[in-house]
Parts: structure tokens; C-alpha cells; sequence
């Protein structure tokens, strides 16, 4: 006499298929991570530009920001705002509590934008290993650096430079910025742009 499969065996078949099924098809799909799903969902970030992927760009944060950003998956803040702007609010402190990195970068105007500034600018972005936000006041700053050294150190032309910056959030100083571009420009190559070879004093 042949048993017949209780209906508790039964179900029990139907899941075991269904989580092999599940196992077989997970390897097409990339892996997120509860940050990535985070900073993808965040509304807070939305206050701020996506230049590059893991990386945000705009204006000025608050005490108030920290824990959202930390929670929408920011671990690296870049200030290039000098702490006098900010007289009430000491932003390292707060956000090394926060559980982040933090690299100031004062640029206090235009009289900054000089070629050791944009040299490093261009160390900090390189040495940006999770997710980041590069901020000045309104972002403006930001992009003045980002557009020199698109132009000084990757060798872009001046409207390719300027465009690159305004993804950034460059703003007032374009006409700086391209005033300093029109001047005999420093193209270094990646293994030279650490001592700022080829360039002049005025890049």
C-alpha cells in the first residue's frame, strides 16, 4: 500500500523548491548594502548635487544635518568654508562625533584659488574612499576648485572646465576662475601633479 504525502510534507516540498529557486537566481543580482539603500532614499541629499558617484556636493550643514547624514550613508565630510564662517558651530568636532571623517580645506575667496589649493583638493578627492560630501557655503567654492583642476591638472579646455565646475556648484566665481584658466595653464600628469610641475603662479 502506497502512502500518500501529508499536506504538511506537501508544503514543505513546495518551500524547500521555492528557496532553491531563491539561492540559484541571487548571484544576477549586485548586493546593496543598507547604506547604499540609504543615501538612494535620503531626502536630506537632495538638498545636494551627485557630481560623482559616492560623492555630494553644496552648501553649508548644519549640527542639525549630522545625524541624516551619517544615517543616509555619508562617512567622509570635506569643509572648504573657513571655521570663521561658521562661529557657533564647531563642524569638526561635531562631525568626528557624528562617526565620520572629516578634511577642512578653508578657502576663504578668490585670493585662494591657487595652484597648492587645487593640488589639495585634488589629494583629498583622491583619497575619498566611501561616501562623501564636499561643501563650502552654497557649493560655489566647491566648484571654482573642482574647474581648476579639471583645467590645471587633467588638462581640459576652458569650457569643458567651467562645465565641470558648474556640476559642482560653481556659481560667482566663474569669471575668476576663468581668468585664472586664461593664464598659461598647468597640465600635470598624474605622477608630476604632487610638487605642481609646469605650472605658474598664477596656476
Amino acid at each position: 500500500m502506497t502512502r500518500r504525502p501529508t499536506r504538511a510534507a506537501t508544503a514543505l516540498a513546495v518551500a524547500l523548491s521555492w528557496a532553491v529557486a531563491g539561492c540559484s537566481t541571487r548571484g544576477d543580482v549586485p548586493p546593496t548594502t543598507a547604506d547604499q539603500e540609504k543615501t538612494m532614499t535620503s531626502p536630506l541629499l537632495e538638498r545636494f548635487a551627485t557630481p560623482a558617484a559616492g560623492i555630494r556636493s553644496g552648501g553649508r550643514i548644519t549640527a542639525d544635518d549630522l545625524p541624516a547624514l551619517r544615517a543616509a550613508g555619508i562617512r567622509h565630510v570635506i569643509n572648504l568654508a573657513p571655521a570663521s564662517e561658521t562661529p557657533g558651530f564647531d563642524e569638526a568636532a561635531a562631525v568626528q562625533a557624528a562617526g565620520m571623517r572629516y578634511d577642512p580645506l578653508p578657502i576663504a575667496g578668490a585670493g585662494d584659488l591657487d595652484r597648492a589649493a587645487v593640488l589639495a583638493f585634488d589629494r583629498l578627492l583622491q583619497a575619498a574612499d566611501a561616501p562623501t560630501l564636499v561643501h563650502c557655503g552654497s557649493g560655489n567654492r566647491v566648484g571654482a576648485l573642482v574647474a581648476l583642476r579639471a583645467a590645471w591638472l587633467q588638462g581640459a579646455d576652458e569650457e569643458a572646465a567651467v562645465a565641470e565646475g558648474r556640476r559642482w556648484g560653481l556659481a560667482g566665481l566663474e569669471g575668476e576662475v576663468r581668468e585664472r584658466i586664461a593664464s598659461p595653464r598647468c597640465v600635470a600628469s598624474a605622477d608630476r601633479a604632487a610638487d605642481g610641475a609646469d605650472c605658474d603662479d598664477a596656476g
